[in-house]
């Protein structure tokens, strides 16, 4: 999750199950982005999804909102294992989980870069 306001570094690629180009804002979401792609159990992927009525504000988006082959919903925030315990972070995460089980989305997840 991250706010649009932002400037980052952004990658940009074209992913077979986004109908748009890609775009990361880290190497963490950048390779989450290749995964899900060449996951079978994915049949589309949208990505940097715009979370309206947030409670935090309405300038947030959601790294991937993807639906499965079965059609169920899967959201996935990518967070690098450094960030995950800053205040702010942990707000944010809160928001995002709290948008989507409104929206009767249960499967909420949080994706953490590899230890080193």
């Amino acid at each position: 999750m991250r706010n649009k306001s932002t400037h980052s570094v952004t990658l940009k690629k074209k992913l077979n199950k986004c109908r748009c180009i890609f775009y990361a804002y880290n190497d963490l979401q950048y390779k989450y982005g290749e995964y899900l792609d060449g996951n079978n159990d994915i049949a589309e992927i949208k990505c940097n999804v715009s979370i309206d009525e947030c409670e935090l504000g309405d300038t947030y988006t959601t790294d991937f909102y993807c639906v499965k082959t079965n059609g169920d919903i899967l959201v996935r925030e990518c967070v690098y294992k450094e960030k995950l315990l800053r205040p702010q972070v942990i707000k944010m995460l809160d928001a995002s989980r709290n948008y989507w089980l409104s929206k009767g989305i249960n499967d909420w997840g949080i994706v953490l870069n590899e230890s080193k």
